[in-house]
């Protein structure tokens, strides 16, 4: 029972969406090869993805470059089929590929915000932007043309080595990383098990028109659009930095008992969630079968408890 109503109410809670942050136009975007050691007994094969760092005028975003590739050829796939489909019928197989986790800096605000995929839903989580107590040193270094100083701190539990530009002001970084006076370009701790590896930068290219559908669609295929399962609703122009507006609000506390639920038992959770979104909508409930293949072992967060 308890179990139910706290489902119950964190499935009430859909109807609290996030107020929409004003948008910042992407300047640059930074690219990185992250690689973390999640599990220490298996050191040869770290958790690697490509991630972004879309770096505005007073606002960054930092996300999977690798989903976005993925989202765009999904999306661009869909509109094909629907485009050459006389009723409708479409059959894509999608590789699943990045992680939907996001990270949202606002510098002059000191605000951070987390946007967390969990089954049909976004959630995001603000809070304050964490302060980091750098030492900036007299190394420098260059990245990709770009001139950089050296800084080092301690933050969550592990020793960082940052490489900021003060050619670009932003104070943000990767991650949480922030608080330098430049955009943090490459970063990592002293044992080298988090690793934001600099991969590149680039200019954002601002395109003139944002058109996501097809210009035209089979016969008796006019008016329909595709439902996009697994991608946010909001199809998210890269070059536009802006927290998702149809994400549910809530606390690290509430998702941390939604990821225990799930985990817990997904086929009980993604019932209750399926149920209450049909609910909602005035719709019976469908029959939902979940099945979840083993999960890696993470013995080593990137977020370490500090020592006493």
């Amino acid at each position: 029972m308890k179990k139910q109503f706290l489902l119950s109410a964190a499935l009430l809670s859909c109807a609290i969406m996030a107020r929409a942050q004003k948008p910042d136009t992407a300047q640059l975007l930074v690219h990185y090869k992250f690689s973390h050691i999640r599990d220490t007994t298996n050191r040869e094969h770290p958790f690697t993805e490509n991630m972004v760092l879309i770096v505005g005028k007073s606002a960054g975003a930092y996300k999977s470059y690798d989903k976005q590739l993925q989202d765009a050829l999904f999306r661009k796939q869909v509109q094909e089929q629907m485009a050459n489909s006389a009723d409708g019928h479409i059959n894509i197989q999608r590789k699943a590929s990045g992680s939907g986790t996001e990270y949202y800096q606002f510098p002059n605000g000191k605000k951070l915000a987390r946007k967390e995929p969990l089954l049909f839903n976004n959630y995001l989580i603000t809070d304050v932007l964490p302060p980091i107590d750098w030492k900036i040193s007299g190394d420098t270094a260059t990245f990709g043309g770009l001139h950089c100083q050296k800084a080092t701190a301690h933050f969550k539990g592990r020793d960082y080595t940052a490489w900021f530009s003060p050619d670009l002001p932003l104070h943000i970084g990767p991650w949480k990383l922030n608080g330098l006076p430049g955009v943090i370009v490459e970063a990592y701790d002293t044992k080298k098990e988090v690793d934001f590896k600099f991969d590149g930068i680039e200019k954002a290219v601002i395109s003139a028109k944002k058109d996501d559908q097809p210009t035209s669609q089979a016969p008796g295929n006019q008016g329909r659009m595709a439902v996009m399962i697994g991608m946010d609703e909001e199809a998210s122009d890269p070059n536009i930095i802006q927290m998702p507006t149809k994400a549910i609000k809530t606390t690290e506390k509430e998702f941390a008992n939604l990821q225990e639920a799930m985990r817990k038992d997904p086929n009980a959770f993604a019932q209750s969630m399926a149920a209450a979104q049909a609910a909602s909508q005035g719709r019976p409930a469908p029959k939902i079968d979940i099945r979840i293949g083993p999960q890696p072992v993470i013995n080593n967060p990137i977020e370490l408890p500090e020592k006493k």
